[in-house]
């Protein structure tokens, strides 16, 4: 199947997959530049270990300077879980919405998802994985974010999983919320044998794994209508 990276990218699917973006100001961009830095921090150390503390000794500024930014350390994690997802969104769903709707699009959604939380540049992968691990059992305003930014995640899937529906690429009866649980699930998996256990084949075996899936669940192939002879 032919992925066509130039497909319309219509409001509604976009408002849908995406974080609004503002304008971005010269204190904006100061703002991305300090969480940027946060960041690379809770990758390495997890949210617990940033601290207006830490990061002031990576960035250079001082405490105040960072108090007059994020008001407070739980104020300062919570916008390095939003900056987090603004990255997602970047490198994973708009490049995602680019291509025609569908299988391919449900595909590359995957696909880059993957590489997302494989990235071998990035110490520490996924910041709403290590952050679901870090406060799946601890009540307050960072697990409620971290619970809102995983069902908006899933909220993504299964939408891709519908246009698959509807485009005659998946069954009809095909339950969208069923896919785009195994589709965590195959994420959760091969971000645990990637990045803890070393595995080099875990992108193939994650990648063998979500066409298994698919074909469970693929729509018969239309016959081709033979052209008349006569």
């Amino acid at each position: 199947m032919i992925c066509h990276a130039n497909a319309p990218l219509d409001v509604y699917e976009r408002s849908y997959y995406y974080l609004p973006v503002e304008k971005s100001t010269k204190g904006e961009q100061t703002r991305a530049a300090i969480l940027d830095e946060a960041l690379s921090i809770a990758r390495r150390l997890g949210l617990e270990g940033l601290t207006i503390g830490t990061l002031a000794d990576a960035t250079g500024m001082s405490k105040s300077g960072l108090f007059a930014h994020f008001g407070s350390r739980e104020d300062l994690q919570l916008a390095v879980l939003e900056h987090g997802a603004r990255q997602y969104g970047d490198m994973v769903l708009m490049p995602a919405l680019k291509i025609e709707r569908g299988l391919p699009r449900l595909r590359a959604l995957f696909e880059r998802w993957l590489d997302w939380t494989l990235q071998t540049v990035t110490p520490g992968g996924c910041i709403m994985i290590s952050t679901a691990h870090e406060y799946d059992d601890r009540p307050g305003p960072i697990r409620d974010a971290a619970v809102q930014m995983q069902r908006r995640g899933t909220g993504v899937s299964e939408r891709a999983v519908r246009l698959a529906i509807e485009e005659g690429h998946l069954m009809n009866g095909t339950d969208p919320e069923q896919i785009a649980f195994e589709m965590l699930g195959i994420v959760l998996a091969s971000h645990n044998h990637g990045r803890l256990l070393g595995d080099r084949e875990a992108r193939r075996r994650a990648l063998t794994a979500f066409d298994a899936l698919i074909a469970r669940h693929a729509a018969p192939a239309q016959p081709q209508l033979r052209a008349a002879a006569r």
